[in-house]
């Protein structure tokens, strides 16, 4: 069920900063940080320059899973998050007692805005005998209306406990993760109809193509793709998987089916290995996000000054909401930390 259009926006275009300005407001970024007591969260996904700002703040750059994670540990008065707007919903639904800022509350996600809590609700009461499974990617709101939260990290583990248990699933939003996590587990699964922009543009047949041209790479895949790029992976994962396969193999190139923000930490932790974008199924003005979610594009170092400056950006959830939408997160948080070390 998922008829909706989504309007995706136009990749901003950051004015370029010379190396003296961007030194320059990173030093007002961490003197604001020391005087509100914050702390930079960053995805995998967002520019480089933010990355490395969170891990020089002794911030966090990661997955949305342990995103979630580092702000529930946090003795930060003041989360500071660099990715897309549920991200920074799930770490107010952790600490409401915390200022969650944002560098943009446009920054929203495909998936999120393709399954809107009216239509999902509907959806849901159509199917009283089934788990509602969401994804991470959604708002609060349809978060409250779940069983389980889960991010790409642990989806298989938690749909496998749950079918072990004899559970039937419905699974939200995204179509491509939950049909590869129903062909691995085996479950009885139904599926809310959405995509994510970026890793639905990824085409099994331009990705052949690039494979002919480098026989020697191992292509790595994140499950949000198509199952005919999924078939082609040698390593299918989560983005800190794929952070994780590209330092262990021994190959020297990679063929890459993600966001390309992620290249910036795989370059970091193996700099001798060469990494290929997966082609999308257009170039230029003819693909939607060409590899890049024009939403992450949102967040910049001008925008995240403004947002601690001027306490902009803020997250608010109503309280009855939030109650309801921490038992998903926190069902799946307890879950990842009593399962076994991977």
């Amino acid at each position: 069920m998922n008829n909706l259009q989504i309007d995706v926006p136009a990749h901003p275009q950051w004015p370029a900063l010379k190396d003296l300005d961007k030194v320059a407001i990173k030093q007002r970024i961490k003197r604001l940080m020391r005087e509100n007591n914050a702390v930079l969260v960053a995805h995998y996904y967002v520019d480089a320059d933010l990355q490395a700002l969170a891990e020089e703040t002794n911030g966090c750059v990661a997955d949305s899973l342990e995103m979630a994670r580092f702000g529930a540990h946090s003795n930060a008065d003041m989360l500071l998050v660099c990715g897309v707007r549920f991200m920074g919903e799930t770490a107010k639904i952790l600490n409401p007692e915390k200022t969650v800022l944002m560098p943009d509350l446009e920054a929203t996600c495909s998936l999120d805005e393709g399954c809107p809590t009216y239509e999902f609700n509907e959806f849901c009461d159509e199917h009283p005998d089934r788990k509602v499974v969401v994804y991470a990617n959604t708002s609060a709101e349809v978060k409250a209306r779940a069983d389980w939260m889960v991010t790409s990290g642990i989806a298989l583990d938690i749909v496998k406990y749950l079918h072990e248990k004899g559970e039937k699933i419905l699974w939200a939003p995204d179509k491509h993760l939950g049909k590869y996590v129903q062909r691995v587990t085996g479950a009885d699964m139904v599926f809310w109809d959405g995509a994510c922009i970026v890793h639905d543009e990824f085409k099994g047949f331009a990705l052949e193509r690039v494979r002919r041209l480098h026989p020697e790479a191992a292509v790595l895949v994140h499950p949000e793709s198509p199952l005919e790029v999924i078939d082609q992976a040698d390593r299918v994962g989560s983005t800190t998987a794929l952070i994780k396969a590209v330092q262990e193999m021994p190959n020297e190139e990679f063929i890459i089916a993600t966001d390309d923000g992620i290249f910036w930490k795989m370059h970091q932790l193996a700099p001798n290995k060469k990494l290929i974008s997966a082609p999308t199924v257009g170039e230029g003005a003819t693909c939607a996000s060409c590899a890049h979610c024009p939403w992450m594009a949102m967040n910049a170092l001008q925008n995240l000054e403004q947002a601690i400056e001027n306490k902009t950006g803020q997250i608010m959830i109503d309280e009855s909401i939030r109650k309801r939408a921490i038992f998903s997160i926190e069902r799946m948080l307890n879950f990842a930390k009593n399962r076994p070390s991977r």
